[in-house]
């Protein structure tokens, strides 16, 4: 989402590499291209303002401590004040209340309600444990209905039946009657949207807030929405008393600007971040962590939890076992290691969270490599057990099967056999304790030296 955001403010430093002081004039310099990137990026033009500002009076006259040079001072500054516009801290998910918990998911048509409230009730069920029950109470759209209904049976959570011509604020009422007596700790409450703001819609979804009594009020806001989003996010601001903000979408082509807008118009934190379709693509927003991504120091903590949270560790500490004791590296094994890699959500997901300098190595954009995963493991299912076992016996015309079987070129099979032989080689050199001390970092939590959440 950040990409280029990141790169014009990678640019914008790059002006006092060399200096020894951080002074006006270079200061005033840096902030002409930071004020055009936040621009680009669709961020409202008062939060530019406040923001270089606040940046201009931390940076005029700071001294370059130690070894670091202007540029890295400057950084510094920057993502402290970064961290302060996305709300300074994490703001978690609020449990401490009396079950059942009622949570509204408010917003316009196509910001992604209905999904984001069963990836939110997944969340809930998998992270803290909790009974959930969903209800819609769209009943403009029938579709939507039937659509929280079967997402609700896809993450496991139960669903309150409502119908087109039922009353919404009545539907909330005995939803939230059901949730007491079927000793449900959470509500979810989608509402419906529009796709503009207008009066009916906030007349119904401040009945709803009412009859129910929401404890939770999350505004749904679509990443790729620009300054409608920062609009919107007003105009429910002023009607609902939110208590914070999901972003959408998070993953796509957006230029960030509603993610560093909306938490400054509304006051309200962001909570959680989509990152993607899959109903397991939500994660809680950490301010200091987006930050760090936008300035492209990467997200590193982030990527070793979902490492041990997604990745199979039994299977991988299989493969070191095996490895370590001289067995040889094989087919299976890698169709394995690519499997793991599209756990995490492929490797655009992986380098998302790595610093651009070590992201920046890689041969070919995140988008390309992912389709190129996807390709290899088609490959490897083309081949019979033999082959996958024993990659010595892939001559000539075994090859044109696969590639055939596959739908790719023999080029495509060369290419991925090449790999091959280089990760067996590498796998070789792997022998003795290497592997499994990684291994033990993997389970232990996060490996030497790396930093901690707090």
């Amino acid at each position: 989402m950040f990409d280029k955001l990141t790169e014009r403010l990678a640019a914008a430093v790059q002006g006092l590499r060399g200096r020894g002081r951080v002074t006006e004039e270079n200061v005033a310099e840096t902030l002409r291209e930071v004020r055009m990137a936040l621009l680009e990026a669709d961020v409202a033009l008062p939060v530019v303002r406040s923001f270089t500002d606040s940046v201009r009076t931390r940076a005029l006259g700071a001294e370059v401590a130690g070894s670091l040079t202007p540029g890295q001072a400057f950084i510094g500054i920057l993502h402290r004040e970064l961290v302060t516009l996305l709300g300074a801290h994490a703001a978690g998910f609020a449990l401490n209340v009396q079950p059942p918990q009622v949570v509204l998911l408010a917003g316009l048509q196509g910001a992604g309600k209905t999904t984001t409230a069963a990836k939110l009730a997944r969340w809930l069920k998998e992270s803290q444990r909790r009974r959930v029950l969903l209800v819609s109470t769209d009943v403009r759209r029938p579709a939507a209905i039937l659509q929280l209904e079967r997402l609700a049976q896809s993450v496991g959570a139960d669903f309150f039946p409502s119908s087109a011509g039922q009353d919404p604020a009545a539907i909330a009422v005995a939803a939230l009657e059901a949730a007491r007596r079927g000793v449900y700790e959470t509500l979810i409450i989608d509402t419906a949207g529009r796709l503009h703001v207008d009066d009916e819609l906030m007349r119904e979804v401040q009945a709803i807030d009412r009859a129910a009594g929401a404890h939770q009020r999350l505004f749904v806001v679509d990443a790729m929405a620009g300054q409608d989003a920062v609009n919107s996010a007003r105009a429910f601001s002023a009607a609902l008393e939110l208590t914070g903000i999901i972003l959408t979408k998070a993953d796509g082509d957006a230029r960030g600007g509603a993610a560093l807008s909306v938490r400054a118009v509304t006051g309200k934190p962001i909570v959680f971040l989509g990152m993607g379709e899959k109903l397991d693509a939500l994660q809680p927003f950490d301010p200091e962590r987006m930050a760090s991504r936008i300035l492209g120091m990467g997200d590193v903590v982030s990527l070793v939890e979902d490492v041990q949270r997604k990745v199979d560790v039994e299977q991988a500490e299989k493969l070191a076992r095996k490895v370590t004791s001289g067995k040889a590296f094989n087919l299976f094994d890698l169709r394995d290691q690519l499997e793991q890699v599209r756990k995490l959500g492929g490797l655009s997901a992986v380098m998302d969270k790595l610093p651009t300098q070590f992201a920046g190595r890689t041969s070919m954009p995140p988008d390309q490599a992912d389709r190129e995963l996807k390709r290899q493991i088609a490959i490897i299912n083309s081949m019979t057990r033999q082959e996958r076992l024993n990659a010595g016996v892939l001559d000539g015309s075994r090859r044109r099967r696969i590639a055939a079987g596959a739908g790719v070129q023999v080029q495509d099979v060369n290419r991925l056999l090449k790999q091959f032989m280089e990760m067996q080689k590498l796998m070789k050199g792997m022998k003795g304790g290497k592997l499994g001390r990684l291994m033990a970092g993997l389970r232990g939590g996060m490996p030497p030296g790396m930093p901690r959440r707090r």
